[in-house]
């Protein structure tokens, strides 16, 4: 708790804070943390209704806040400097999820060197790049909402890197394995912080464009990267597969390292009042720091978030549900895509590659339509709404998303049964890409909007189970195609698609408010 302080020591603590302004400090800085400082003050006294001429509280913390239009707050930056880390994380989100599928085109080849005998071993060297993605945000998402963004981005980057790179030299198939599962650990912290970032900076007036080029990531990269690995696979060895996106990815860290701040408005505040502390000597503390608990109990509690995120709130249980079988799908077209073109069609790898352009071309139309009206929808149910915005408002472009995205499993799958001319099925694949994308995007945006400053946590609850998906989907196609072809393999899914997705946006449309008033980690509606 913060205390009252008596006008002599509201004296000697503006004093200081004058004389460490003198010093060392930015003047406009210092002015900003000042005036945090007085406005907190007087809405403690305000609140405790206490005399601070009869009581002197000089050896309890001063707690310090944003002061209006403080620059410092990642929410002031100016939107140059705000896109330059849009950018920057879509960049990473975008090099992460190519390096998961772009072995798919080479699997046969890695296979005949390494040994890898049966359909499972393959596929696993592709999925168990997602099992890691399963198990890092558990801890990632939570430790950045302790120490902060930056350095959690650039660390799990760096191990990316690192063992990315080292899949290239990789000896055995148990090496490559293991190295793509290290990869997939530190290649997770985009997916799952990156959102938390995006809402670090920007309101939710702006976040819908950000947010929208952001998603794009996670379902671009793993379309793209086997396009390109299709042409390196055919032309050199398996291997500067991950040479090649181990270059780009170093030079994408060197500019994280050199542009990218610290986002999180928690560990900026702790910051500046540890900052203030020591050139005052006054004790000062960010209002989002909880002193009554120690070391221990804030990993703990942090750490433990996400589970109770997944197990106790159901909005959260509903996104996770629809956005895993998404991922699922996704992963499931393009590590069965090669077999596709290769056998059925007759295609070699290098051209069977380039049909995921369809794959591609879906999601940047879902992503350019995204962009385009989910922040325009937002702003103009805000109106109506009197001026009063809620995450509910990024809903409606799920009303057509969850029924265009069975539309496209039924063309896809009936039209590669019937091996019709191969425009068709890229038709079927870029409706799914499409009308997932869309239904991608909106829910992570909710998500954000949702849970605020617990956006990380919430991220990385969804992660986990998506990501899973993601890892086991692949296991099972084969088997699921062998026993009912393309045409009914692909109709069951799209009856599940249908069955999950249709009452998703109903049911957050009609009842997300009440579920977000009753949750202690959700927003309530605001106007920003």
């Amino acid at each position: 708790m913060s205390s009252s302080l008596t006008p002599s020591d509201e004296e000697k603590s503006i004093e200081a804070v004058r004389s460490a302004e003198e010093k060392e400090l930015p003047a406009e800085s210092m002015e900003q943390s000042s005036d945090a400082v007085s406005m907190s003050e007087n809405q403690n006294t305000e609140h405790d209704g206490s005399n601070p001429s009869k009581e002197n509280d000089a050896a309890e913390p001063i707690v310090i806040d944003w002061a209006e239009n403080d620059q410092a707050n990642p929410k002031n930056w100016s939107k140059r400097h705000r896109w330059a880390v849009t950018l920057i994380m879509a960049s990473i989100t975008f090099i992460s999820p190519a390096a998961s599928s772009m072995v798919a085109p080479a699997a046969a080849d890695i296979g005949r060197e390494l040994h890898l005998s049966s359909d499972i071993e393959l596929q696993l060297v592709v999925s168990v790049y997602l099992l890691g993605y399963t198990v890092g945000p558990l801890f990632l998402s939570p430790m950045s909402e302790i120490y902060g963004r930056k350095w959690i981005i650039q660390c799990a980057n760096a191990v990316f890197l690192v063992f990315n790179l080292a899949c290239g030299f990789a000896q055995t198939k148990s090496q490559l394995i293991a190295f793509r599962f290290l990869t997939g650990l530190g290649g997770s912290a985009p997916l799952s912080v990156g959102g938390g970032i995006l809402g670090d900076i920007w309101t939710s007036h702006d976040r819908g464009r950000a947010m929208s080029i952001y998603s794009l990531g996670p379902v671009l990269g793993p379309s793209l990267g086997p396009i390109a690995a299709g042409f390196i696979a055919s032309n050199t060895t398996w291997r500067w597969i991950f040479w090649a996106i181990s270059i780009l990815d170093g030079v994408v860290l060197v500019i994280a390292i050199t542009l990218f701040q610290e986002t999180y408005a928690p560990t900026i505040l702790k910051q500046r009042a540890n900052k203030l502390t020591k050139e005052t000597g006054i004790k000062h503390i960010s209002k989002y720091e909880d002193t009554s608990l120690s070391r221990k109990e804030i990993w703990t509690k942090n750490l433990i978030r996400p589970f109770k995120l997944l197990s106790t709130q159901p909005i959260i249980q509903f996104l996770t549900a629809y956005m895993a079988f998404i991922y699922g799908l996704l992963y499931l077209i393009l590590t069965t895509f090669p077999k596709l073109w290769t056998e059925q069609y007759g295609e070699s790898t290098s051209i069977g590659g380039l049909n995921y352009i369809s794959v591609s071309v879906g999601y940047l139309l879902g992503g350019q339509l995204s962009s385009i009206l989910v922040d325009r929808l937002y702003k103009r149910l805000e109106v109506k709404n009197g001026g009063v915005g809620r995450p509910e408002f990024r809903i409606p472009l799920m009303f057509l998303s969850s029924v265009v995205l069975p539309i496209g499993l039924f063309w896809y799958g009936w039209t590669a049964q019937a091996k019709t001319h191969w425009i068709l099925p890229n038709i079927g694949a870029a409706i799914i890409c499409f009308a997932g994308m869309i239904s991608f995007g909106a829910l992570q945006i909710y998500a954000v909007d949702t849970y605020g400053r617990y956006a990380a946590s919430a991220l990385a609850a969804i992660a986990c189970i998506r990501s899973a998906c993601g890892f086991g989907f692949p296991l099972f196609a084969p088997y699921l195609y062998n026993a009912l072809g393309y045409g009914w393999g692909n109709s069951l899914l799209a009856f599940v698609g249908f069955g999950v997705g249709v009452p998703l946006p109903i049911v957050l449309w009609r009842y997300g408010a009440e579920l977000r008033r009753r949750s202690p980690y959700a927003v309530e509606d605001r106007v920003d």
